[in-house]
């Protein structure tokens, strides 16, 4: 992300950074979801690929994936466009992480987390919408179909908007297909929150009734945040800062915590040492896999390379417990 992402998009949104002890409990939550497990963060795992381009140059922000068609979508910052203009450019890709398509949003926002639902052999996308250009996030969230080669902008024919939390800001998605679900990750006059609704009814633009709903967890102060999925009853969070030097572990940044929404407390944070060879390894994107077995990876992206040539790269855990 870019310093406009990080600590000075606060001020615009009229919210406050959550800060603290670190793994600090949330707020009480009111609500529960059928318990599920939980992938395991500090555990075995993989990767999926490795130094690939995107449809353009700049910094991959998020990751999501059509499971059942088999596609993986990217969320980055449009080359030559501003980041306050909320410009961004979407690559569709397979699982190797070879292109096959793209989409320009013209005024969207910054794309720290995009959803994808399958319906049929089409993927629907979830994203913020309606940037607010005093800190290049979206004031609403839109649902749209894949048309590979299109340019939206917030008013087109096709694309429905809504604005889930009234006096919320700062919307970013995450679809949780498996379990038929939408997060809504938005900031309230204390922080970040998230509310988790149906996916049939955010569909149908009903966001009355809230299945769960939290303050997001304290995390590292003074760390970026990276992107967040909704899985189950936990939520994932990811965290980390670009190094363009030698790795060093002890000084590593990068992240991931798992937050249990029925228990309403984190129940683990793990430093990430994935892709310890990536030169300019910037934390960027995180998104549930489920391979046609039914098996899920929760998967994690890091941006590499130079500037006018960033590229994706992808790792995942895959045990649960």
């Amino acid at each position: 992300m870019n310093n406009l992402s990080r600590r000075g998009l606060l001020a615009g949104a009229g919210a406050v950074v959550v800060a603290g002890a670190v793994g600090a409990p949330a707020s009480a939550n009111p609500f529960t979801l059928t318990p599920t497990r939980r992938f395991v963060l500090d555990g075995p795992g993989g990767e999926m690929f490795r130094s690939k381009p995107l449809a353009d140059v700049t910094v991959m922000q998020s990751i999501a994936f059509d499971s059942a068609n088999q596609r993986l979508f990217t969320g980055q910052l449009r080359a030559g466009s501003p980041s306050s203009s909320g410009d961004l450019t979407l690559t569709q890709l397979t699982l190797a992480g070879d292109v096959v398509g793209h989409m320009y949003l013209s005024g969207f926002g910054h794309a720290v987390s995009i959803g994808a639902e399958t319906v049929g052999r089409t993927t629907y996308l979830w994203t913020e919408t309606d940037v607010d250009t005093a800190n290049a996030r979206g004031r609403q969230i839109a649902r749209f179909r894949w048309q590979d080669g299109a340019t939206l902008t917030k008013d087109s024919p096709g694309l429905r908007s809504w604005k889930p939390v009234a006096d919320g800001a700062v919307f970013t998605p995450s679809v949780d297909q498996q379990h038929g679900r939408i997060g809504i990750r938005h900031t309230l006059a204390d922080g970040f929150h998230i509310n988790v609704y149906s996916l049939a009814a955010a569909r149908a633009g009903d966001f009355s009734r809230m299945l769960a709903s939290f303050k997001q967890p304290t995390m590292t102060a003074g760390i970026d945040f990276q992107g967040w999925a909704l899985y189950g009853s936990y939520v994932y969070l990811w965290e980390g800062e670009a190094y363009a030097g030698t790795f060093d572990p002890d000084l590593a940044t990068s992240k991931l915590w798992a937050y249990d929404i029925n228990k309403g407390e984190v129940v683990e944070s793990v430093k990430i040492l994935d892709g310890a060879d990536l030169v300019y390894r910037e934390a960027e994107g995180v998104g549930v896999y489920v391979d046609p077995l039914g098996c899920p990876r929760l998967c994690f992206g890091f941006a590499s390379g130079v500037t006018g040539d960033r590229r994706a790269n992808l790792f995942y855990r895959d045990t649960l417990v």
